[in-house]
């Protein structure tokens, strides 16, 4: 049976490109994948980063559903932190509406940016110390609201048919996704190092729910797939480029690949990226079927999210592809 893959966007705005750019380049991807295939398409809210298109999640969500036909496009996630739980039910209320049975809504507990732009984001309402479950339950509560004498009710929200997902990179949300019996899309594109633990524990504390009787858990990688190893390499210079530039606070558009990485990291910062990319493909097909398997065989992996930072457009379509066809003889 083949994997089910999706995909994560950070719009991404490339050297010698701008906003519009990142985002026209984000639909132009969401509509390849979902001519290969793809279940889904995610875009993560990210605020106070240059050269990231994505801080307006509901509104970019909007645009690349109005632009393809079947795909599920979502938030990867949505940082319900930032805002009031009535707010996020009127806004993917309203999306699902417009998109029927065509919307996911992922959940996080982080602000998705500094504390500085978290206070600037909340207002009077910022608080140190949050409390995520409580807010997940309001919120979904709006949804499944059927009473009329309720006296705050979410319009269009109100019955929406509208999935939620727990998302994370630590041990935390493993706890919460089994205990609320939700999907769980862990973060290891960036964050691998608790993975192992946080899938085992998921599944050990799995409570079944009306949403889900088992496990349904979803891992995020980082996935370059080209016609060679060599090839592979050279490409995800780009992406080890934009990891530096969030290690070092010196964030810069989305760079062409380089020959050789020599000059643009150290070997300190050189450890950092391979901690943070631990959970990345890169290499040939062939090359990566095999550790690939293993990977999702070893965590149980229900699917795969892939997040592929390239440069050019068509090493990206073709390393979706590849990852598609990899996807599908597993």
């Amino acid at each position: 049976m083949a994997l089910p893959l999706s995909a994560l966007d950070l719009a991404l705005v490339p050297s010698g490109g701008n906003y519009k750019t990142a985002i026209d380049r984000t639909v132009e991807i969401a509509q390849y994948l979902e001519q290969t295939g793809y279940k889904r398409i995610w875009v993560a809210e990210h605020h106070n980063m240059p050269f990231v298109a994505s801080s307006s999640t509901a509104i970019l969500i909007a645009h690349i559903a109005n632009h393809t036909q079947s795909i599920r496009v979502g938030s990867g996630g949505i940082m319900l932190p930032n805002h009031s739980t009535l707010s996020v039910a009127e806004a993917f209320g309203t999306l699902e509406a417009l998109f029927p049975n065509r919307i996911d809504l992922g959940l996080g507990r982080a602000p998705g940016t500094d504390t500085r732009t978290a206070m600037a984001l909340r207002g009077e309402n910022y608080r140190q110390f949050y409390d995520f479950e409580a807010h997940i339950l309001d919120l979904d509560s709006y949804f499944k609201n059927d009473s009329a004498i309720t006296p705050v009710r979410a319009f269009p929200g109100e019955g929406a048919n509208m999935p939620l997902y727990i998302l994370g990179s630590s041990t935390d949300s493993a706890h919460l996704a089994a205990k609320l019996g939700l999907p769980y899309a862990f973060a290891a594109h960036f964050a691998p190092r608790m993975l192992p633990e946080a899938a085992e524990i998921y599944r050990r504390e799995f409570q079944p729910s009306d949403v889900l009787t088992e496990p349904y858990f979803m891992v995020c990688v980082n996935a370059i797939i080209a016609d060679s190893e060599e090839e592979a390499a050279y490409l995800s210079t780009t992406l080890f480029q934009t990891f530096i530039g969030v290690v070092t606070n010196t964030r810069k558009p989305l760079q062409p690949p380089v020959k050789s990485m020599d000059g643009l990291w150290n070997e300190e910062i050189k450890q950092v990226l391979q901690n943070m990319l631990g959970a990345s493909f890169i290499g040939s097909k062939e090359s990566v079927t095999p550790s690939l398997k293993g990977f999702v065989e070893n965590l149980q992996i229900d699917e795969l999210i892939v997040s592929a930072a390239l440069y050019d457009m068509e090493d990206r379509r073709k390393s979706y592809r590849l990852m598609k066809e990899i996807g599908d003889s597993l």
